[in-house]
């Protein structure tokens, strides 16, 4: 692991060796996913620089994980957002995925105030610790790091975008409203409106979601979305393009895998879709291209 030193540079990274990788699983995985699916991808560090990293944030410093090929770039960076797990080890894998493909990408821990989601194996106590995140925090944590990613000397600050998961493909669109910055952004199932509460349940944070800010969304986010996805429906994807249409986007643009489950990028989890994974990922790097990112 390369480690950021006093001088903003990072010392060379040590290279993690095939067999260290698939020692890796079932390791630094969400455990309320346990066991690890076989599928599961491990990307070495070969080529790359990758750290421990710390995001000055509006309250503190939030931890983060940092990773961007070896040179000088400039590279286009890229804000990649956690599902409800939190900076796991597949996180860390998808920072060195976008690495790997020419990207500086980073992921911040946006629970840390709060507690680790992913050393939790019992699922249910995981939502108290992701609702102490409220919007307001969540949206300054999200700007702050692509502060971090423009304060990065081998990122091209007028080259980013952002991804996110679950939990994160709402903070995609919600992030992409709040910030100019960001040029393209990919949602991956993520939640459009708000849900009724549900019995016995505290009631939820009143706070905008994707539905309202459609008009701030400008053309720049792609959605992948489940068809067999029980917690977002058809119902929630039609408003949604039914908004942005009414906002006059007609760029943006939310695709739906019929046979899909909600989480199907997940590829430590039961409900990945190989094929689907592979089509939305290739997707999310050509809608980047195309948005000059």
């Amino acid at each position: 692991m390369a480690r950021l030193r006093p001088d903003g540079n990072f010392d060379p990274p040590l290279l993690m060796s095939r067999r260290h990788a698939l020692g890796a699983m079932g390791v630094g995985f969400a455990l309320s996913m346990r066991p690890v699916n076989a599928a599961t991808i491990i990307t070495d560090t070969k080529g790359l620089v990758v750290a421990d990293v710390k995001i000055k944030v509006a309250d503190g410093q939030s931890p983060g994980y940092y990773a961007r090929p070896e040179g000088k770039g400039p590279f286009p960076g890229v804000l990649i957002v956690s599902e409800i797990f939190g900076l796991h080890e597949h996180i860390r894998d998808l920072c060195r995925r976008m690495a790997k493909v020419g990207y500086a990408a980073v992921a911040p821990d946006y629970f840390y105030r709060a507690g680790d989601p992913s050393k939790i194996e019992d699922f249910s106590k995981i939502f108290p610790i992701v609702a102490q995140a409220k919007y307001s925090q969540v949206m300054s944590d999200s700007l702050a790091a692509i502060d971090f990613l423009k304060a990065q000397g081998e990122v091209d600050k007028a080259r980013l975008a952002i991804t996110g998961f679950c939990w994160g493909g709402s903070v995609v669109w919600m992030t992409t409203a709040n910030s100019p910055d960001i040029k393209a952004g990919a949602a991956w199932y993520g939640q459009l409106r708000a849900r009724p509460p549900q019995p016995g349940a505290p009631a939820p944070e009143q706070r905008p979601y994707p539905i309202d800010v459609a008009d701030k969304i400008k053309g720049r986010v792609i959605g992948f979305y489940a068809g067999l996805d029980q917690g977002i429906t058809a119902d929630d994807v039609a408003a949604m393009r039914a908004a942005l249409k009414a906002a006059g986007d007609t760029k943006s643009n939310i695709i739906v895998y019929p046979d899909a489950q909600h989480g199907f990028n997940g590829d430590y989890r039961p409900s990945y879709n190989e094929k689907d994974a592979k089509d939305a990922w290739g997707r999310m790097l050509a809608w980047f291209k195309d948005h000059g990112v």
